[in-house]
């Protein structure tokens, strides 16, 4: 059976097609390296807002970015819920003047997210100055639309 230049290229072009469809599946159906989903995006903004109302102390920055049932874990070992969280920073017992996050790696499942990072810090605890670096893990939840903290473990990480 002979075929023409004309039937190789209509099987070419289908080919080429097919292919075409295929990686565009592909690329729409998993972010590739480098890359975060909407996701995750919105997670990275939940731990900024998070970051800022720490900084700054503000007490409705903070109520909104926890979840009421917070459980919050020092690298010390002390325990705090949504409440004593936020009063140790609004009345002054954490002070954080800087807060850097860095080797932040993000993961979704469903309406759960994780989020570790190396936090390193300058604090004013008790009126002494200090400089902290952690590593934590938060753990966020989707609740009504937007992402709370839900839950959050600290370690020491040695310089």
């Amino acid at each position: 059976m002979t075929h023409s230049r004309r039937h190789l290229a209509i099987a070419a072009g289908g080919t080429l097609a097919l292919l075409g469809a295929a990686s565009a599946m592909a690329q729409t159906a998993a972010p590739t390296a480098g890359t975060r989903s909407t996701e995750e995006a919105a997670v990275g903004n939940a731990v900024e807002r998070l970051r800022q109302a720490m900084i700054s102390a503000d007490r409705a920055g903070l109520e909104a970015a926890a979840a009421d049932a917070l459980t919050y874990g020092h690298s010390s070992g002390r325990l705090e819920n949504k409440e004593q969280f936020v009063a140790s920073i609004v009345e002054g017992r954490s002070v954080f003047r800087s807060i850097d996050l860095s080797e932040q790696a993000i993961h979704v499942s469903g309406d759960v997210a994780t989020v570790r990072h190396l936090l390193t810090a300058q604090t004013m605890d008790g009126g002494r100055p200090g400089n902290v670096r952690i590593g934590v893990l938060l753990v966020f939840q989707k609740q009504g639309g937007d992402w709370k903290l839900l839950a959050r473990q600290a370690v020491p990480r040695p310089a």
